[in-house]
């Protein structure tokens, strides 16, 4: 039913279905910036690295996508002259610095031969359809890696935790949040999985 296929090998450009994708599952992480999906899609269709993502494909769009890398490749790079001319030059700026940390962060120490998981998501209309978990079963059946990680999952995304379970990731650490970011945020623990072979 879904076509998966690594981002860059696609047959059209993938960015805008990306983005959108993006903005719907990040919207309640960025709502400083904007609380318009369709401005944080435009804002960030720049930064995803192609050749690191997969994408579900349906009748000629995107309905999901999910980036694996090496743990020291970047699966995005954010660009703040976007960024400004989306949200303007203080919050872009801000966007550019905090973001930059938080999204361009490749593991401190190698994954010693593991993957690591990033940016799963599935376009609204289509959740619940088995999407994401066609495109991680595709990546650990196609990809090189014996082990793969998935970092900082919150504790309040049941899909997504029930999700990876069901596959075969097991929890390997749990960080709290600052309660008074937790109450802000509504998250409580930010949760890292691993999956081996």
């Amino acid at each position: 039913m879904f076509k998966m296929v690594r981002a860059d090998q696609a047959e059209f450009d993938v960015r805008q279905g990306m983005s959108t994708i993006f903005a719907e599952g990040f919207t309640q992480w960025l709502g400083f910036f904007s609380q318009d999906p369709e401005k944080i899609a435009a804002a960030f269709a720049h930064m995803f690295v192609l050749d690191q993502f997969y994408v579900a494909l349906y009748q000629g769009q995107v309905v999901g996508m999910v980036a694996c890398t090496d743990g020291i490749s970047l699966s995005v790079k954010l660009d703040k002259k976007e960024l400004r001319k989306h949200f303007g030059f203080y919050k872009g700026t801000i966007a550019g610095i905090f973001l930059k940390k938080e999204f361009e962060t490749a593991f401190v120490q190698p994954l010693n031969g593991a993957g690591s998981i990033e940016f799963v998501g599935t376009a609204a209309d289509f959740r619940g359809q088995g999407v994401a978990s066609q495109l991680i079963l595709h990546i650990l059946n196609h990809t090189p890696y014996e082990a793969y990680l998935i970092e900082e999952v919150a504790d309040t995304n049941i899909p997504a935790m029930k999700l990876y379970l069901k596959l075969g990731f097991e929890e390997y650490k749990r960080r709290q949040i600052p309660i008074k970011q937790a109450k802000k945020i509504g998250i409580n623990y930010s949760v890292s999985l691993r999956y081996t072979k």
